[in-house]
């Protein structure tokens, strides 16, 4: 059987590459079955702001790429409640269903259930 990966993205979507490289990586996995999970952490939590207008910081729209990950079969999709309300977002108004919403308490929790984690 495959090992687990839990991928932790922590970058805004503007603030580099970052975020798109995990998004590559996590539609990567799933398109190999691999199981996978996705936790957006700290300002990796912008990435789900809904109303996005990637061209005028000259960046490339990620909504598209998110809305593909259940079609990759990654469905083990997390948000840091503590991160959204640090970042006013309300998690009831991100752009992606099906989120797991967790505290900061069961991230730790939610790390040991994986085999790797990779941060970025």
């Amino acid at each position: 059987m495959a090992k687990s990966l839990l991928l932790i993205s922590r970058q805004a979507p503007w603030s580099g590459p970052g975020a798109r490289e995990a998004l590559d990586i996590v539609l990567a996995g799933g398109a190999f079955d691999l199981p996978i999970g996705l936790l957006f952490l700290d300002d990796g939590v912008f990435q789900l702001a809904a109303g996005q207008h990637a061209k005028v910081v000259q960046q490339k729209d990620l909504s598209a790429n998110l809305q593909a990950l259940p079609m990759f079969g990654v469905d083990e999709l997390f948000v840091c409640a503590d991160s959204a309300a640090e970042r006013g977002l309300a998690v009831d108004a991100l752009a992606l269903d099906d989120l797991n919403v967790l505290g900061a308490a069961d991230i730790a929790a939610l790390i040991d259930r994986y085999d790797q984690v990779i941060t970025l």
